[in-house]
């Protein structure tokens, strides 16, 4: 297994993690459907504690279909600020049992503990220990998964959620994969899921029966991925110096606009949180996208590219806003406006991310927020 056998990895995941924040905070809120976000009409839900979850509550789900499913549902606004710092709280817990941290968003993170700080003999103990810590200095639990690899552990930590902690060990590895379905897999979106559903591919056994040569006819440079996640092979090291590769902004009207002008507003709105995040870090990258969603939740994206990174924040405006008028006139009202900066000068995988191809048409990023509030980063 090429070492991989060797490797010991540990996916922490919060347990619902703003969520949970705000029942810690404010225990009027303990054992009560919570919901992270805004009530309003145009509102999403970012984040849902678990009694939420039992309506069928969940991210990215309209804040109205949220009260129609549980009607006694509690909104709270989000404080970022107040979960920023409690990320950075569990991850300097991370650090006193290793230097190779990747963190995939707030509220999770790949850990390589094959040579813990601590000296744990297992990396189940060294999981234990670090869910023990976190929830004596922050009162919140996570969830753990430990295996060999990234794809596996990540997989593993939702089987014993929430407050648990699951082990893929080498021997079980290819087995357990071939019994999941394959829309659990990471890399793996509703879109993709459904072609390879009409493709006959439900689970991890239907996917490791194609041939690569299949694979590549209908899912092309994501192919290599899924032949070898089938087989429950992932080579990527846990990356602490992952380069960050877009940042983004986007924000949801409080109703559909047609008017060009209040469009444009939007759009620099956008544009003026992402150079602010541009000028901060330093980044500068070439590639500008414009993302609209319409009334009916059709979403379509427009990007250019220039010959140098864009460093002049009336550049990116006017970048923005070209690519922004190369749709007019909208057919339909537009919800939802976005704007990104991508190709940064020294951005490239070294490993540490996964291949974005499952971004279709209705579908969002995972750590994506999707309220009436503007997100930056990515």
């Amino acid at each position: 297994m090429n070492g991989a056998a060797h490797r010991k990895v540990i996916h922490v995941d919060m347990d619902a993690f703003f969520a949970s924040v705000e029942q810690r905070d404010d225990p009027a809120l303990r054992g009560r459907p919570v919901a992270v976000g805004h009530p309003a009409a145009r509102g999403v839900v970012a984040a849902a504690s678990y009694e939420a979850r039992e309506f069928g509550v969940r991210s990215a789900l309209p804040s109205v279909t949220a009260l129609r499913r549980c009607p006694d549902l509690v909104f709270v606004p989000p404080r970022f600020e107040v979960y920023r710092a409690v990320s950075r709280q569990i991850h300097g817990i991370f650090a006193g049992y290793t230097a190779l941290i990747q963190p995939l968003s707030l509220d999770e993170a790949y850990l390589d503990v094959t040579a813990n700080l601590r000296g744990l003999p297992t990396a189940w103990a060294t999981a234990r220990e670090i869910r023990a810590r976190i929830l004596e200095e922050t009162g919140l639990t996570a969830s753990a998964g430990i295996s060999y690899n990234k794809f596996l552990a990540k997989l593993a930590s939702d089987q014993r959620k929430p407050n648990g902690q699951f082990a893929v060990t080498p021997e079980m590895g290819l087995a357990w994969v071939e019994t999941l379905p394959v829309a659990r897999f990471h890399g793996v979106g509703p879109v993709t899921a459904k072609r390879m559903q009409a493709l006959g591919i439900e689970t991890g056994a239907d996917l490791r029966a194609k041939s690569l040569a299949f694979l590549q006819e209908h899912f092309g440079s994501a192919a290599e991925w899924y032949y070898g996640i089938a087989r429950a092979q992932d080579d990527r090291p846990v990356n602490p110096d992952r380069t960050r590769k877009s940042s983004g902004s986007e924000t949801t009207f409080d109703r559909d606009l047609l008017e060009a002008a209040e469009i444009e507003a939007g759009v620099l709105r956008m544009a003026d949180d992402v150079w602010a995040w541009c000028q901060k870090a330093q980044a500068f990258g070439r590639t500008v996208t414009v993302k609209l969603k319409f009334a009916d939740f059709r979403q379509i994206t427009r990007s250019r590219s220039h010959s140098g990174a864009v460093t002049d924040h009336g550049q990116l405006r006017q970048m923005s806003l070209d690519l922004i008028r190369s749709i007019y006139p909208p057919r339909k009202g537009i919800r939802l406006v976005g704007v990104t900066v991508s190709n940064f000068g020294a951005a490239r995988d070294e490993g540490g991310s996964l291949p974005l191809f499952d971004l279709g048409e209705g579908a969002s990023p995972p750590q994506a927020s999707g309220m009436a509030i503007r997100r930056v980063g990515s």
